[in-house]
């Protein structure tokens, strides 16, 4: 079933209109002060389209984790200042997000007015996707557009009960949405062979079924950070004290044996980066080679294995990535990861990176411009490539 996105929209249910416009300003803030502002500028198309169509934009985000009641801490009042830097107007922001009082700012608004709702996680029925709560944010607009990616993997009032309290005239996708449905849906379908897979992160519990979907897409599954451990312990091989998930051994065993029966390639670390502990400094890591000896844990892929990899995604015409190749927070165990961002800054085909920390290394290391698209949702893109139909998307959908 198809989609509109926000140039589908009718002028008439825009011109004039309230738009309640789903955003994600999930931003870091360290001491009240935003610290990477990435995903209010990723927003501004969006906003910008309904404004210089005359709409009137309603915006609502979450921020954190505050349980359902009101923390001072992550108040979006930082974001509604940088929102309003970034946009050059003055940005509406009230002490809530629904109740009369919201409604009434609402309906008072004037054209070129920004309306930017207080955290939504500050109400239980958020997350609950509450249809009280859904009601109340529905009435808030007449026209409805998500543009929230990094939430729509999750069945939340605002991105899937509120959307269907509006008819199908009158809901659409932003811009970000469409890019990432762009991307993403391009590699699962249509995607450029070579095609290939980098996976890293902490869990390989977390990739099961993104692996099996890839199984039957990709060329090949390159594989690194903490994940991998599980794996080569199922193949066999000593891993020392590094990160396994014992207790999924048996998939890990189930992984391996339906890729050997597949066409699809899949590699794994050779060499590793290896320490006493995450916390070891550059003097106290050493490089081994095949089987990590007890006591010492593997927190980055070695050199040997980081050039193989470069050199399978250097030459792809599509290559997903997320997760990071070790904890390249830390210096002495960033080169892994910092040498797969910098292959696929080179790599002249399409290269998608699935948000998360992914996103982050590639920011860190400054290879952003040279990506063909950077998703805004980790776990939203591991589920779409997952195959499985997203809430907040399924909801836009109409007959």
């Amino acid at each position: 079933m198809p989609i509109h996105t926000v140039d589908d929209l009718d002028a008439k249910v825009v011109d004039g209109q309230r738009v309640f416009i789903r955003v994600d300003f999930n931003v870091p803030l360290e001491d009240g002060e935003i610290t990477d502002d990435t995903r209010i500028r990723a927003a501004l198309p969006t906003i910008q389209a309904i404004l210089d169509r005359g709409g009137l934009p309603v915006l609502a985000s979450h921020l954190g984790r505050p349980k359902g009641k009101s923390s001072p801490e992550l108040s979006l009042a930082p974001v509604a200042e940088r929102l309003a830097e970034l946009l050059e107007r003055d940005v509406i922001f009230p002490d809530d997000c629904v109740g009369p009082g919201i409604e009434k700012i609402a309906s008072e608004m004037e054209p070129g007015q920004v309306l930017l709702l207080e955290n939504l996680r500050f109400h239980k029925g958020e997350k609950a996707n509450d249809p009280e709560f859904a009601s109340q944010l529905a009435a808030l607009g007449t026209t409805y557009v998500n543009d929230a990616f990094g939430t729509s993997h999750r069945a939340h009032a605002s991105v899937e009960g509120a959307a269907r309290k509006f008819p199908a005239k009158r809901r659409a996708a932003g811009y970000l949405i469409g890019k990432e449905l762009e991307f993403l849906g391009g590699a699962l379908t249509t995607p450029g062979k070579p095609f290939v897979a980098v996976l890293g992160g902490a869990k390989v519990s977390d990739k099961i079924g993104v692996i099996l979907a890839l199984c039957e897409k990709a060329t090949a599954i390159v594989v690194g950070g903490a994940m991998a451990y599980t794996l080569l312990k199922a193949r066999g091989e000593e891993v020392g004290s590094s990160l396994v998930e014992e207790d999924k051994l048996g998939e890990a065993e189930r992984i391996l044996s339906l890729v050997a029966s597949s066409r699809v390639e899949l590699l794994l670390p050779s060499d590793h980066v290896v320490a006493a502990s995450m916390d070891a400094e550059a003097s106290a890591t050493r490089l081994v080679a095949g089987a990590i000896p007890e006591g010492m844990a593997g927190f980055d892929i070695g050199p040997n294995t980081a050039a193989r990899y470069a050199e399978k995604i250097k030459a792809a015409k599509t290559v997903f990535w997320n997760g990071p190749m070790g904890v390249f927070e830390r210096e002495p165990f960033e080169a892994g990861t910092r040498a797969v961002a910098a292959a696929l800054a080179s790599c002249r085909g399409t290269t998608i990176v699935g948000g998360g920390d992914s996103a982050a290394a590639v920011r860190q290391f400054g290879f952003e411009e040279a990506m063909s698209h950077i998703s805004t949702g980790g776990g939203a893109s591991l589920e779409f490539v997952e195959g499985r139909e997203l809430p907040a998307i399924a909801a836009l959908r109409f007959e």
